[in-house]
């Protein structure tokens, strides 16, 4: 059976997909599937709907983003060409339909949405994220401090700014942001690990080996 799934609910699930996946994941080593309107996603060992829970197969990743791509980018020629109409937070909104497609135009998007609120931090957050994919890391961390500046409990912010840290070879300054994602949000699993694993790393096996045993305990590990 053809599947129907409108472009924009592809969008979607990518950029869904985009946010759940681990560090060091891309969405290039999945399987995005469908049946009928249905959408799966499977990892050679394991399928999951983000929508439903369904099963279905049927085409991959790079197929869905090359169908809904073309129309992404129109979609921010239109906006580009009516930005009068568009305040910060419409740009805001583009950004995150774009990104899981259209990364280029997505980080235009959050650009412009800062031209208009510098001080949006979900808008630093997610540009500073996508130039930390793209390997500017110390441009990424200008915009997680600056998230941070504008809204200090945003721990998705502090927890991207402890990853930029680690990439810039700044354990000490990773362990702190870490902890202020942990203060903010102590159910943070991902950055109990990743702070145990620093601390590790730094001798400090009693402060290790409590945030690793907070991170089994979230992580539902036995």
């Amino acid at each position: 059976m053809a599947a129907r799934i409108p472009t924009r609910r592809i969008q979607r699930a990518l950029n869904k997909l985009r946010h759940e996946l681990p560090r060091g994941r891309s969405l290039a080593e999945l399987r995005i599937v469908a049946e009928g309107d249905r959408i799966v996603v499977s990892d050679g060992t394991t399928a999951w709907n983000p929508e439903s829970g369904q099963l279905s197969m049927d085409f991959a990743v790079r197929d869905l983003a090359t169908r809904a791509a073309p129309i992404a980018r129109r979609t921010a020629e239109a906006a580009r060409r009516a930005e009068g109409d568009f305040d910060a937070k419409g740009w805001y909104e583009l950004g995150l339909e774009l990104e899981a497609v259209a990364p280029v135009e997505a980080r235009d998007a959050y650009r412009r949405a800062l031209e208009l609120d510098a001080h949006h931090a979900d808008a630093h957050v997610n540009l500073g994220r996508l130039l930390h994919e793209q390997g500017l890391v110390e441009e990424a961390e200008r915009h997680y401090r600056q998230a941070l500046r504008d809204s200090p409990d945003h721990a998705t912010a502090a927890f991207n700014l402890a990853i930029a840290l680690e990439d810039l070879d700044r354990p000490a300054d990773a362990i702190e942001a870490y902890r202020a994602a942990l203060s903010t949000d102590p159910r943070l699993a991902d950055a109990h690990y990743n702070v145990a694993r620093l601390y590790e790393k730094v001798g400090k096996k009693a402060a290790a080996l409590r945030h690793l045993s907070t991170y089994r305990r979230l992580a539902g590990e036995p």
